[in-house]
């Protein structure tokens, strides 16, 4: 995800099994973790993040408050949101 360029290209990562059993973490589990980490770097928008969670505006948001990481969610990041929702078909 880079901000202002949306692509319908999916990417994949290899992660062995190995690795997740060792970590006790689910696939659905690294995603949100990615996610939480970009967003905390400033480097996803909310929406964006959120997207890669895949999570519900309000799941992701508790998410957010249980680890202390605070909602910096712009009007530049709001129009981007919506322009990404539109060109989704999601609006």
């Amino acid at each position: 995800f880079s901000r202002g360029l949306l692509t319908s290209a999916m990417v994949s990562i290899e992660i062995p099994r190995m690795v997740l059993h060792a970590a006790k973490i689910s696939v659905s589990e690294v995603r949100r973790e990615l996610a939480i980490a970009l967003f905390a770097q400033g480097k996803l928008s909310f929406g964006q993040a959120r997207e890669l969670a895949e999570l519900p505006v309000l799941a992701f948001q508790y998410l957010l408050a249980g680890r202390d990481i605070p909602i910096h969610y712009d009007v530049e990041e709001y129009e981007e949101d919506l322009a990404t929702l539109a060109q989704l078909g999601r609006l």
